[in-house]
């Protein structure tokens, strides 16, 4: 991944998203692109016009915080945002003072991860479906509940299913997820932060480049540079065999160089969703039901 040429491209689609107006400035006449142009963006941020041509042209190396703070200012980014410019431009600095982590490029890279066998272990003592994901969202371990609701990927070897390559690339990914186009584009904005936290990520490039020339929807929502961190919310399931599901999440990141997380879901109090995991949890208890396949009559 460039990193340089992701930094202006970042730039450049904040700054589409600001209008003058917005910003106290004058339309200034007819417009040929939307938001602001680079011009105004300099004035606001109180930077040259040509510094800040260099700059999002990937000529500009190494700009001072004080440079990034007051462009992150004036494209009012979020926090999230505004770390995201500041690994973009900075590429490979630690997110915080002395960090030990393993670098994220060379052979441990491309190999395929798994879950801790303790966090396995712990996944067998949740009660509510629970998994543990890589931040490329490869699925690494599901314990038993949760693999009844994955049906799609309760088969697969540990690494080998990632959700989403699922999301976009698989038809039934699009029955699967109820709010699937909101998932759709948390997804890239989280793919987005987790490319800017990791450039030298090969395996990691390798998955976008295959998105982006595999999914057209995928590539428009990259092309937005929008970037997420989601750790809690809602989400919904069209399951095959027990009709819709809601849960609420909570997506904990593990200390640790293998960049993992441990996602659980909770059924919605006073739903039917509740009755609806017990069937699951019932089927998981029964070695004799097959995990990816469900009763039909039950």
């Amino acid at each position: 991944m460039d990193d340089h040429h992701d930094f202006g491209d970042f730039l450049q689609a904040r700054r589409a998203l600001i209008t003058p107006q917005s910003a106290g400035l004058r339309g200034g006449g007819r417009r040929r692109v939307p938001g602001l142009r680079r011009e105004e963006l300099a004035q606001l941020a109180g930077i040259s016009v040509e510094y800040y041509q260099r700059l999002e042209q990937g000529r500009a190396k190494h700009p001072s915080d004080e440079v990034l703070d007051a462009l992150a200012e004036a494209l009012r980014l979020d926090r999230v945002e505004r770390e995201h410019l500041h690994r973009l431009a900075r590429p490979g600095r630690p997110d915080r003072p002395g960090r030990k982590d393993r670098p994220t490029g060379g052979p441990e890279s491309d190999r395929t991860a798994t879950a801790r066998p303790e966090l396995v272990r712990l996944l067998e003592h949740v009660r509510v479906p629970a998994m543990v994901l890589s931040d490329r969202l490869d699925v690494l371990a599901l314990n038993p509940v949760a693999k009844r609701l994955f049906v799609h990927g309760a088969s697969a070897a540990p690494g080998s299913w990632n959700l989403a390559v699922f999301l976009f690339l698989a038809p039934e990914a699009r029955e699967f997820y109820v709010e699937w186009d909101r998932l759709a584009a948390d997804t890239v904005g989280q793919l987005r932060a987790t490319a800017g936290r990791h450039p030298e990520d090969r395996r990691l490039a390798r998955l976008i480049d295959r998105l982006r020339a595999e999914s057209d929807t995928f590539q428009q929502l990259w092309s937005r540079a929008d970037v997420e961190v989601r750790t809690h919310g809602t989400k919904s399931f069209r399951h095959p065999a027990v009709g819709t599901l809601t849960f609420t999440y909570e997506t904990l990141d593990l200390s640790g160089p293998e960049r993992q997380r441990l996602v659980t879901l909770t059924p919605v109090p006073n739903d039917p969703t509740e009755a609806a995991l017990h069937l699951l949890t019932t089927w998981a208890a029964d070695p004799t039901v097959p995990a990816a396949r469900q009763p039909q009559d039950a």
